[in-house]
């Protein structure tokens, strides 16, 4: 949720970060008429209990004569106080709807647009050229023994997939030396549970806009995770943390499964847009103050992790349009796919500032020792989808593929053939 005192001292930064996210900014007039009513019922509610108080000890001090007539009017007096405070927790209730229908404030600098309007930040490396005709990553997968999909979906319907074999050895290696980087850069690795509760989707952004993404477990109403960003937001939900020592920094490895609503015909074929895959993200807890600085850093691991794996990149700063809800700012990386002679996104990184922590009242002290709201970030370290990008970009004219040298000590070879 977004700052109350932001939005009263400035309300119009709200509507334009409203208007540059292509969302209604009337929102933020519901909010503060949400936010004064809440003001005015508590106001009331505490006046009445404080005259009903005052009542209870006329009560107490009366004559016998005048106690009938007091204990009436305290009578009437606890009945209005029920009343006052059943129209304050409507007021609480309208107010938290309001609050949480409006998405974080999108930070200076964001480009305004949708999706197509990201501004390109640098181009790293040089697409290979081929004397050959490239293999997609599907052909190769399967040619190879990497990628089953006709299999996956026989077994659990459109976009699952196997990866077989040295395939699933790639994908392991992937992780794993994202696992080592994550550690030897500072972070905690974690393996969280992919099942949560409704209160933590939801404090993490992901039950708004994004809700029709999520798989719900009816039954035990929890949600199955779309990135252990989820689980990890919720670790110290309701906490303060102790941050003097610089900021809280997790990598969380899991499973993670996506609806894919409203992708149909998007993606059909290969393992680009699927139901569940494997990744490993990052999640730090800071200080507002250090969170633009901490944003920069998680774009400079992932980078590290794409060059480790000899990939073509482009950055881009995601506009305004294109962000989740919980995002004020996002940096992607996209990796070049010869096949389809573009680049598609690997990694993301988002820097959430107060949004989420104050959802999930995560909080830390400052130098006086008060509470304040921490800010949230995270970003991807690797995920499934990087075997599109590594398959293609390093074929060979025979139809093998060569494993780049710092994946070769996790798969045991250097080039995956029909032989291996």
């Amino acid at each position: 949720m977004i700052d109350l005192r932001h939005l009263r001292d400035d309300p119009e930064a709200v509507r334009v970060s409203q208007r540059a996210r292509g969302e209604d900014p009337a929102l933020v007039d519901t909010l503060l008429a949400a936010d004064a009513a809440r003001r005015a019922a508590v106001a009331a509610a505490d006046t009445l209990r404080a005259e009903h108080k005052s009542m209870g000890k006329l009560v107490g001090k009366a004559s016998a004569t005048e106690r009938p007539a007091l204990l009436a009017k305290a009578q009437e007096m606890s009945a209005e106080v029920k009343k006052a405070e059943a129209a304050q927790h409507a007021a609480d209730a309208e107010m938290d709807a309001a609050h949480r229908a409006i998405s974080n404030v999108v930070a200076e600098g964001v480009p305004a647009g949708g999706e197509d309007d990201f501004e390109l930040l640098e181009t790293v490396g040089t697409p290979p050229e081929f004397d050959f005709t490239p293999k997609d990553h599907v052909e190769l997968g399967e040619s190879l023994g990497l990628i089953d999909t006709e299999r996956g979906a026989k077994v659990s319907g459109a976009r699952f997939y196997f990866l077989t074999g040295y395939g699933a050895l790639l994908q392991l290696g992937l992780l794993q030396l994202a696992a080592q980087r994550a550690v030897a850069n500072g972070f905690t690795m974690m393996i969280p549970p992919v099942l949560v509760r409704p209160e933590i989707m939801a404090g993490t952004g992901f039950l708004g806009q994004h809700a029709a993404e999520v798989y719900h477990l009816a039954d035990d109403d929890l949600y199955l995770v779309g990135t252990s960003e989820v689980p990890l937001a919720g670790y110290h939900s309701g906490e303060i943390l102790d941050l003097s020592a610089g900021p809280k920094r997790y990598a969380g490895w899991s499973s993670c499964f996506r609806r894919e609503a409203g992708s149909y015909g998007k993606d059909t074929r290969g393992i680009i847009r699927v139901h569940q895959f494997d990744k490993i993200e990052m999640f730090v807890y800071t200080t507002p103050e250090q969170a633009a600085e901490e944003h920069r850093r998680l774009l400079a691991w992932e980078r590290d992790m794409l060059a480790a794996v000899e990939l073509p990149y482009r950055v881009i700063d995601v506009a305004a349009g294109d962000l989740g809800s919980s995002a004020a700012r996002k940096f992607d990386c996209e990796g070049w796919v010869p096949t389809q002679q573009t680049y598609r996104e690997l990694t993301s990184t988002s820097n959430c500032t107060t949004y989420q922590a104050r959802r999930l009242s995560v909080r830390y002290r400052d130098e006086n020792g008060k509470p304040q709201i921490a800010a949230t970030l995270n970003g991807t370290l690797a995920t499934t989808r990087w075997l599109v990008a590594i398959l293609e970009n390093h074929q060979l004219a025979d139809g093998s593929v060569r494993v780049p040298a710092a994946l070769v000590p996790f798969v045991g070879a250097e080039v995956l053939t029909t032989k291996s």
